[in-house]
């Protein structure tokens, strides 16, 4: 071949694998195959440096077809993509300014009533919400506040046939936060006696806080209706680097007949962002 036609022909495979890279479907995705006895899903704001519609092509070419933490004003994208949202959010205030606390009802209360159908419109079950800081306040007393306003919500919910979950958090990365123990959440969930109120519990977070991750899941997992994943410690991948056995908690979640979506939720630190999503993925397709 001449060098010149060499330089040409170079040059124009270079093009074309850079937009392939850009489009989010290289060549490294053909050997990806998942068996999907998991319904896998993953938090955006994990990959947020990629732009929203980016990472939702990349997702189609991986063959996920779900997200969590997306709220109603990105909805019309998912469905360009035809990914569903496994987690909505948008109703709450904030992690600190939650159910626990009686002057936050007001505002909730008109946050979720107004939600909840959206999220029941674009065909979605799951609407996360979170019990806010104890300021001071008993357990008992934050337990109860968040039966009252959650009560207020849970008949519309059931009308639409959305799943309010409670995200469980530890005390290390969010001080002072109230719904921090399987037991409390728990309990929470047997006070409001509904199938539309579950909690999402958060591997990492609960590693972290109590330990003892699968006997938790394999007896409370009526309870349990969402996960999250990440790395203990330091909240990144789930590889050999950290102490969980992901493979293992994923078998046991499986065996409890969970047919949820498990979200990965890790800061990526290898430098492909995507080869370590693709990595935890494939550690958790038991």
């Amino acid at each position: 071949m001449k060098r010149r036609n060499f330089i040409s022909a170079a040059t124009m495979a270079t093009a074309g694998l850079a937009t392939a890279n850009v489009s989010g479907k290289t060549s490294k995705n053909k050997d990806f195959k998942l068996k999907n006895n998991i319904n896998h899903s993953v938090c955006q704001w994990c990959f947020n440096s990629y732009p929203l519609e980016e990472f939702l092509a990349i997702l189609n070419d991986l063959g996920i077809k779900a997200i969590d933490l997306i709220g109603p004003k990105d909805f019309d994208l998912l469905k360009k993509y035809d990914i569903h949202c496994s987690m909505c959010n948008g109703a709450e205030i904030s992690l600190t300014e939650g159910w626990n606390d009686p002057q936050y009802h007001g505002q909730l209360i008109k946050n979720y009533m107004e939600i909840i159908p959206k999220v029941a419109d674009a065909g979605y079950t799951n609407l996360i919400c979170f019990s806010g800081n104890r300021r001071g306040m008993n357990d008992y007393v934050g337990l109860q506040n968040c039966v009252d306003g959650l009560s207020q919500i849970l008949p519309l919910a059931e009308q639409h046939g959305v799943i309010i979950h409670m995200e469980l958090f530890n005390q290390q990365n969010h001080p002072d936060y109230m719904c921090d123990s399987s037991l409390w959440g728990v309990e929470l969930c047997k006070r409001l006696g509904s199938d539309n109120f579950k909690l999402l519990y958060d591997i990492y977070h609960m590693q972290i806080q109590e330990g003892d991750i699968i006997k938790t899941i394999q007896t409370y997992h009526p309870y349990f209706g969402h996960y999250h994943t990440a790395g203990v410690p330091g909240r990144n991948e789930i590889d050999e680097t950290q102490e969980l056995n992901y493979p293992a908690i994923l078998k046991a979640i499986l065996a409890t007949g969970f047919q949820g979506y498990v979200a990965q939720e890790f800061i990526a630190t290898w430098d492909d962002k995507i080869a370590a999503l693709k990595d935890a993925f494939l550690r958790c397709d038991v």
